[in-house]
C-alpha cells in the first residue's frame, strides 16, 4: 500500500466502518473492505507513534544535566502561564 496520509486514512477507515456498519456489503465484501480497515489501523498507528517519537523534546533538569521527556499539554500550558 502507498504511504497514505493520516487524514486521508482516517477519512476512508470512517467511510469503511459506516459501511460494515449498514450492513448491505455481502460477506466477501466486507471481508475485504474489514482487510483493508484493518492495513489503514495499522498505518495510522505507525503514523502516530512517529509523531510522539518527535514530539519528545530535550529538557535539562535542575542538575544542568539533559534528558529526553515526552512533550505533555501540560507542560505547554505551564510555558504559556510563564509569557508576559
Amino acid at each position: 500500500m502507498a504511504a497514505v496520509k493520516f487524514e486521508q486514512a482516517m477519512a476512508r477507515l470512517e467511510a469503511i466502518v459506516g459501511q460494515l456498519e449498514h450492513g448491505d456489503l455481502s460477506l466477501d465484501e466486507s471481508l475485504k473492505i474489514f482487510e483493508e480497515g484493518i492495513r489503514l489501523s495499522k498505518n495510522c498507528l505507525k503514523v502516530l507513534e512517529e509523531a510522539e517519537r518527535k514530539v519528545e523534546v530535550l529538557v535539562q533538569d535542575a542538575n544542568g544535566k539533559k534528558q529526553l521527556q515526552a512533550f505533555s499539554i501540560d507542560d505547554a500550558e505551564d510555558d504559556a502561564s510563564l509569557e508576559p
